[in-house]
């Protein structure tokens, strides 16, 4: 702490030397030839271009200087000479740091080694960084710093910044996926008076003008679905999501969705959507549909295969699988016997389905990697969805398995307007003001059937990044704030 105390005092000494120059240590706007990237894209020797970004190397060679500039796209070299430079502007080149921005003109050359240069003819200090940059990041020791001051994690972390721009090309390939399969972007309210669309604890806020008690949205479903009574055919949205639940490494409150809903589907031609729409961003944008994860060490821990056709199981058709054959054919007691004997912990209050879905997500969820639709699932899990024609206790819906963890449920929704409001009001138990009795109206006006889905795009990321924390594909995740 002491010497970086003394870093930070040499630095603000650099910073009032610069005034003392006539030089603003926080500079104006500079006009560039693009960003870094765009600027390596147009370089061509003897060419003049100009670029700006953050200093990250510095190679002092006495009477000439080596410099690394980056931004967010990438690094380029630059070359500075006092000769060219002159007395005045060689002082002020020696008032720089490591972190600080400045911005350049210069010609295009190609060293001795072919690494494109720009040779200096004129800089201007644009921002002096007053704190220095991590010396040896090779991602801090302390994984917390990284999401606490995830701009320092973005400056120095080369892993980072691949991830997170892997992360804005998914949203954005996302968007052109589904607009060229005639869907359209709407935007549904996050401020709910009735958080509905699933089953989870909502954040509460009042709204003074009104009076009233609202809402951050859990998911938009009711609203989408709105829209389908209103005529639309074919509606997505990439929204965000708030629930006032537990924190792990697969789970942040706030968190992002793609959801859609398609007119006249149903739960199979979505799941024929989804797989087309995963394996289109693999491609695109990762170049492979084999996804390797890795350790801390950069060691393969294992190959996702997206390769389609993606095997598609019945609900209990895997329950068995692990359980036993006989597991739906047991007693309440029986079945809390065979899930202690397959070392599964099951909770005294637990209702009989929730038992075997606690079989399901230890022992088939978490140890699937590669794609699995669990089709035809207990109506009970999802009261949103349409009943089966030929078995009433399931429903038309596929949970996609990836990587040990749910990325998109499905459904053939639900859209009889007595069924739904019985389904909600068993889901309600006692509460029945969490009941949306907007929607139902809706519902009452006709809503054409359909199929709908909700991918998580924070576990999408992490799947196609090999990521293994939902922290480590969100920009800013919510933290405990830190103490002293």
């Amino acid at each position: 702490m002491e010497e970086e105390n003394e870093l930070i005092a040499l630095r603000r000494q650099k910073m009032d030397a610069l005034r003392a120059r006539g030089v603003a240590p926080f500079g104006q706007s500079f006009e560039t030839s693009g960003s870094v990237a765009e600027v390596r894209e147009k370089f061509s020797e003897g060419t003049p271009l100009r670029a700006a970004g953050r200093i990250t190397a510095h190679r002092d060679m006495g009477k000439s200087h080596f410099l690394d500039l980056r931004d967010a796209t990438g690094r380029i070299q630059i070359y500075a000479q006092a000769k060219e430079l002159g007395p005045e502007a060689t002082e002020i080149f020696g008032l720089l740091d490591l972190g600080d921005f400045i911005g350049v003109e210069g010609t295009c050359f190609l060293t001795k080694t072919g690494e494109p240069t720009l040779k200096v003819h004129r800089f201007e200090v644009l921002a002096k960084t007053l704190r220095p940059l991590p010396e040896k990041w090779h991602g801090l020791t302390d994984v917390e710093a990284c999401y606490r001051q995830r701009y320092l994690d973005l400056v120095t972390n080369e892993r980072s910044r691949e991830v997170f721009a892997n992360r804005i090309a998914i949203v954005r390939e996302t968007r052109r996926f589904m607009e060229s399969r005639g869907f359209v972007e709407v935007e549904t309210p996050m401020l709910q008076t009735v958080a509905g669309g699933a089953a989870a604890e909502p954040f509460r806020t009042h709204h003074k003008a009104l009076g009233i008690d609202l809402y951050l949205r859990i998911a938009p479903e009711l609203y989408l679905k709105r829209l389908l009574v209103g005529g639309f055919n074919k509606v997505f949205e990439v929204n965000r999501n708030f629930r006032n639940e537990g924190i792990s490494r697969r789970h942040n409150p706030e968190f992002t969705m793609l959801e859609a809903y398609w007119a006249y589907a149903n739960f199979e031609k979505i799941a024929d959507l989804v797989e087309e729409l995963i394996c289109h961003l693999a491609a695109t944008i990762i170049g492979s549909l084999q996804i390797e994860h890795h350790d801390a060490e950069g060691k393969v821990t294992r190959t996702i295969n997206l390769t389609p056709p993606w095997r598609r199981a019945r609900y209990r058709d895997l329950v068995c699988e692990v359980a036993g054959a006989d597991w739906f054919g047991l007693t309440s007691e029986e079945r809390r016997a065979q899930a202690h004997l397959l070392g599964i912990e099951i909770q005294p209050q637990m209702a009989d389905y929730e038992v075997t879905q606690h079989i399901f997500e230890k022992l088939v969820e978490e140890k699937t990697y590669d794609p699995v639709f669990v089709t035809h699932c207990p109506k009970e899990l999802v009261p949103l969805a349409k009943q089966n024609a030929e078995d009433d206790s399931l429903v038309d819906v596929f949970e996609l398995i990836i990587n040990g963890q749910e990325i998109a449920p499905g459904y053939t929704e639900l859209n009889d307007p007595f069924v739904q409001r019985q389904r909600l009001l068993e889901q309600a138990g006692e509460e029945t003001q969490k009941i949306d009795e907007d929607f139902l109206l809706a519902l009452e006006h006709g809503m054409p059937p359909a199929g709908g889905v909700g991918i998580g795009i924070d576990r999408l990321t992490m799947l196609l990044t090999g990521a293994e924390s939902i922290r480590d594909v969100i920009l800013f995740p919510l933290l405990k704030p830190k103490q002293g």
